[in-house]
């Protein structure tokens, strides 16, 4: 799962950077509105935090010119505490959700997991496919109740696809949902990380869609 940040304060990007990669996503930082408006309509996020005091240009018109295009990607939107007037212009611009400042950054991550889950459909923190079980909020993965140990990158292709279920899912839709901007990254590798998943959950909830991709399949509905 793929998060772009725009904020201006060094100090806090790093904190939130840190805090949310620990949450299991990448990051892509952007410190101030013309750039993050960019990447904001040129790359694919499952959610965006977006402050509203950005310089060149602000955090409310980046977020207009992104529902005027059309850009329909979850944000949560950081506000001052007496900012309630941005708050109420935020959400009518098209904001999903926003946290006043200061805030404690769990509280980001905690409203950034509620919004891509609602955003793909899905109530619960606990994500599900056969005897496989996701925790969006611990970031644990189990088997029949026992601990399974993926790797970070493993863990968010797998997060990609629990959020998805019974979508088709090419390689290169995965490859722009688990990397960051930054990476070097290589969609033939996507293979690489779904025969380890496979091979470490011990059953096969990823189906090979031949040409297409892959879909997460209840094992039970594949007759396997």
């Amino acid at each position: 799962m793929r998060l772009l940040l725009i904020e201006d304060d060094p100090d806090l990007s790093r904190q939130m950077k840190m805090v949310l990669e620990g949450g299991g996503y990448s990051i892509d930082v952007s410190f101030d509105g013309e750039d993050g408006h960019f990447l904001g309509e040129t790359e694919n996020y499952d959610a965006i935090v977006l402050d509203l005091g950005l310089p060149i240009m602000d955090g409310l018109s980046v977020l207009k010119k992104w529902r005027e295009a059309k850009i329909m990607t979850p944000v949560l939107i950081l506000t001052a505490r007496d900012g309630w007037s941005d708050k109420v212009s935020g959400l009518d611009a098209g904001a999903d959700d926003y946290v006043t400042k200061p805030f404690k950054i769990e509280e980001v991550l905690a409203r950034v997991r509620a919004l891509i889950r609602r955003a793909a459909g899905q109530a619960s923190p606990e994500l599900s496919c056969g005897t496989v079980t996701l925790n969006t909020n611990s970031s644990k993965v189990t088997v029949d109740g026992m601990p399974v140990r993926l790797t970070a990158q493993e863990y968010k292709l797998l997060s990609y696809m629990m959020h998805h279920p019974e979508k088709i899912i090419s390689r290169t839709e995965l490859t722009e949902h688990i990397y960051d901007q930054d990476f070097d990254r290589d969609s033939n590798t996507i293979e690489v990380f779904v025969t380890r998943v496979r091979k470490k959950l011990g059953v096969n909830i990823i189906s090979t869609v031949r040409g297409l991709g892959y879909q997460l399949v209840n094992p039970k509905e594949q007759n396997i």
